[in-house]
């Protein structure tokens, strides 16, 4: 290892090369890798050895316990990497949202108008009701604790409130 680190020495890395690399593949298949992945850490593990022999300390592990090192923390790498999952850049929910063209903001700001303007004139109960069911995200069961009020009646006045709104909202529709 140290004609490795100071001279770069090719014959010392071969030996080396020799030694270890059928180890290192062999300890790589007892931990689960296949074949092939086996035999490309082993290689990765050597390149490794052979770049950074400079930073090898006889002090304070033999030769083997280093390189055995850089393949177990080799392999947690890869193992790390595979769990990850591919991420496709054609994937719809990894998209910016398309820009709203300015037609379509004046209509959906209309629409908004419309419906807040038609919400006003629902009798309070029914309002107060469909307010729990959607800005607070209550169920019916939890508005009907909440007010008091029988799961039944709930139910109706939100379907009465419904009914006036699509009336009034819909095309051509009249009041309910």
């Amino acid at each position: 290892m140290a004609l490795i680190a100071a001279k770069k020495c090719r014959e010392s890395f071969s030996e080396v090369f020799d030694f270890y690399a059928p180890r290192v593949k062999s300890y790589m298949l007892r931990l689960g890798a296949s074949d092939n992945e086996a035999e490309d850490l082993a290689q990765d593990v050597l390149v490794t050895v052979w770049r950074k022999a400079d930073m090898y300390d006889r002090k304070q592990a033999s030769v083997s316990t280093w390189i055995f090192r850089i393949a177990r923390n080799r392999r947690i790498d890869r193992f790390r990497k595979a769990s990850r999952p591919e991420l496709d850049a054609d994937e719809p929910m990894l998209r910016p949202p398309d820009i709203e063209q300015p037609d379509e903001a004046l209509d959906r700001a209309q629409i908004e108008e419309s419906v807040r303007a038609e919400l006003a004139k629902l009798p309070h109960e029914q309002l107060e009701l469909l307010q729990a069911a959607f800005y607070e995200g209550l169920s019916h069961s939890e508005i009907a604790t909440r007010f008091g009020l029988p799961l039944g009646t709930v139910k109706s006045r939100i379907r009465l409130a419904f009914g006036r709104l699509r009336g009034q909202l819909e095309p051509g529709g009249t009041d309910a």
